[in-house]
């Protein structure tokens, strides 16, 4: 167990060497979730992400032969960088384990921060075991992403700054993947002010620490993907577990077309970006998924914000799927001239834009002599969407929606 002895210590070590993230209120974010919220944006970070706090924590402590010999870690993306970034800085040798599927921006990005990157493995376990090898082959220090007193006590620093930011805080929802930065934050907080209430989320995916805690252990689950592939972690961690049991009030789970509309809210409300980890504690206040109370000064934790561009694109269309700003119809219709002109008028009256259309005469059971046509439309949300759909069947058109 860690205390807040160690965050302080952590805090001394870290200096100025990481930047202190803002934490500003959000009145747009404050009215839709009834909460008051402040976005404490760890995404700014040089990293983008609050990772590189217990890396450099970690680093910190190395002694001279240690460092001499250097330093490796397994990571899909913001651990690695942030291992390699303060390393580099420090003269130290650092060696990053990737999975061979990791995207080629993160591979680059950790490179650029000074790391030999090694590229090994279908996925992070696989990783973790080549890194733990080079580890025991080359006398190097291994730096876990989570799994460390002296990373999660990094990462704790977060809470201290926000006790500073945050005049009366009540409240702290954070993400959760292997329970490092939740660990860590609720041990600073819970220890300074136990009134503090310590929020965990999770993807519904791979909630590995609501279920280590409903089974009093850390248990491993079956491999799965997620949009938050920073918190796809299958097993929590055996250091951090005890800390979030013992600090933690409460774990809930967000799903990924709700992480996906965060991002998306993030985007355009705050024009803050994040990752799909990095939004999942802002999702859990937008789907009233927690238990605190209305008006409670509450800070919500961006983690980081390292997303690849590709995905972001996926991700801004799943979420405006979500908030039904973007509907797709397949219509049937009479194939003769002008009927293509009259749905089209009907759609134009309700000011719905047509973005993309597709003609189909041989599929879908679609009698000779009709068509059918699929319609992509930007609308401005669900009460436009009903309107539509309300017109289009009191003009007898036979549709559904396509998902």
């Amino acid at each position: 167990m860690i205390g807040l002895a160690d965050v302080l210590a952590a805090r001394e070590r870290i200096g100025n060497a990481v930047y202190k993230s803002p934490c500003a209120r959000s009145e747009m974010l404050s009215r839709i979730t009834g909460q008051s919220v402040f976005l404490k944006l760890e995404n700014l970070q040089m990293t983008g992400s609050f990772k590189e706090r217990g890396a450099l924590n970690k680093i910190a402590t190395l002694t001279a032969a240690e460092a001499a010999k250097g330093v490796v870690a397994a990571s899909a993306g913001n651990h690695a960088q942030g291992v390699a970034y303060h390393a580099t800085q420090r003269g130290i040798r650092a060696v990053i384990v990737m999975p061979l599927t990791t995207p080629l921006v993160k591979v680059q990005a950790t490179r650029g921060f000074g790391a030999e990157v090694v590229l090994f493995g279908g996925n992070y376990d696989e990783a973790c075991v080549e890194a733990t090898r080079l580890c025991q082959e080359q006398g190097m220090t291994f730096i876990h992403p989570f799994d460390d007193p002296l990373v999660m006590a990094g990462q704790g620093t977060v809470g201290l700054e926000l006790l500073e930011q945050v005049e009366g805080l009540e409240a702290v929802v954070v993400p959760i993947g292997g329970g490092g930065l939740i660990g860590g934050i609720a041990c600073a907080l819970k220890e300074s002010n136990p009134k503090v209430r310590v929020v965990g989320v999770q993807t519904s995916r791979l909630p590995s620490m609501q279920a280590a805690v409903e089974a009093h252990h850390p248990v491993t689950l079956e491999p799965a993907t997620t949009i938050a592939d920073g918190i796809a972690v299958r097993r929590a961690g055996e250091v951090t577990f005890p800390v979030v049991a013992k600090y933690v009030d409460e774990i809930v789970t967000v799903d990924e077309d709700e992480i996906a509309s965060a991002i998306l809210t993030l985007l355009e409300r705050e024009k803050t970006l994040a990752e799909g980890a990095g939004a999942t504690a802002l999702a859990a206040l937008l789907q009233q998924r927690t238990s605190l109370p209305k008006g409670a000064k509450t800070a919500v934790l961006v983690c980081g914000g390292n997303i690849d561009v590709t995905l972001l694109s996926r991700i801004i269309e799943r979420g405006l799927v979500q908030d039904g700003r973007l509907i797709r119809l397949r219509i049937h219709l009479l194939d003769k001239p002008g009927a293509l002109l009259e749905l089209t008028g009907t759609i134009a009256k309700h000011r719905v834009n047509i973005v993309d259309t597709l003609y189909n005469r041989a599929y879908y059971g679609v009698n000779l002599g009709d068509t059918t046509i699929d319609i992509t439309m930007e609308t401005r949300g669900r009460e436009q969407v009903e309107e539509l759909l309300s017109a289009l069947n009191a003009g007898g058109y036979r549709f559904s929606r396509v998902f």
